[in-house]
């Protein structure tokens, strides 16, 4: 029995004069324990890493969240001081992995950066400091110190009838938590809405014509997979599409969750 390996996308971050490509613990986590697969550390090298030579490789993709911006000059914009960080390190890696990942029907799981990763790999745009926007909820995290007050599940969001959540979910509203700041403006023309919160703001997508599962959240269900039923489906669902994957490409029952 084979537990399958999931690549993990890793932000690049200067630490005691070290450049370090790192993934937080909770990403890890979840993906050991929610989906029941074995996350590898995919270095953010850009064009210098053979990526597919790594998708012959794992079963599945992970994209995380991270403090950082996709460069908005990806998408046509300008970037500006005051909607950074930026990781072009990683921008160079997610984005070409992403397209190759749904070229090849490798499972893919994008969360937070990694929707607007999605978006923008697949020709859609991102609007910046959407709580500015006329009508618009606050989607950034309340000011705490407290990191489960910071993810607390606090918004509501409509998974649409007939979409792929709605088979993970159940159609209908459920509540999850939010802690961004931008969001997909205009989604790239392969991606299907899959949910949205009460102000309209984009908080899921699909890939239209993906082989296997390929989906983007904007929420954290990292952060609550051991106390969150909803949290906990998402990853099931996902660590299921790996292991059809892995026994798909090696003929090799793996090891359930």
């Amino acid at each position: 029995m084979l537990q399958p390996l999931v690549a993990v996308s890793t932000d690049v971050k200067q630490v005691d004069n070290y450049d370090w490509h790192a993934a937080p613990r909770q990403y890890l986590e979840a993906a050991i324990a929610g989906a029941g697969v074995f996350p590898v550390l995919v270095p953010s090298f850009g064009d210098r890493l053979d990526l597919d030579q790594l998708l012959a490789s794992v079963d599945g993709v992970m994209l995380t969240g991270a403090r950082s911006n996709v460069h908005p000059s990806l998408y046509g914009a300008e970037a500006t001081e005051a909607n950074g960080p930026y990781d072009p390190q990683r921008d160079a890696t997610t984005l070409p992995l992403i397209r190759k990942a749904i070229e090849y029907g490798v499972p893919l799981l994008a969360i937070c950066r990694g929707i607007q990763e999605l978006n923008v790999a697949l020709g859609g745009t991102l609007a910046t400091e959407i709580q500015e926007r006329p009508g618009s909820l606050d989607h950034r995290a309340p000011a705490s110190d407290d990191q489960d007050e910071r993810f607390g599940i606090r918004q509501t969001v409509l998974i649409k009838p007939g979409s792929c959540l709605a088979g993970v979910f159940g159609p209908g509203e459920i509540l999850v938590n939010s802690v961004h700041r931008q969001a997909i403006d205009r989604p790239g023309s392969r991606l299907q809405v899959e949910a949205v919160a009460e102000d309209g703001t984009v908080e899921a997508v699909s890939v239209r014509d993906a082989r296997a599962f390929a989906v983007g959240v904007q929420w954290h269900p990292e952060y609550w997979v051991h106390a969150d039923g909803n949290s906990a489906k998402i990853f099931r669902a996902f660590g299921d599409a790996v292991r059809a994957h892995a026994v798909a490409r090696t003929g090799v029952q793996t090891a359930a969750e």
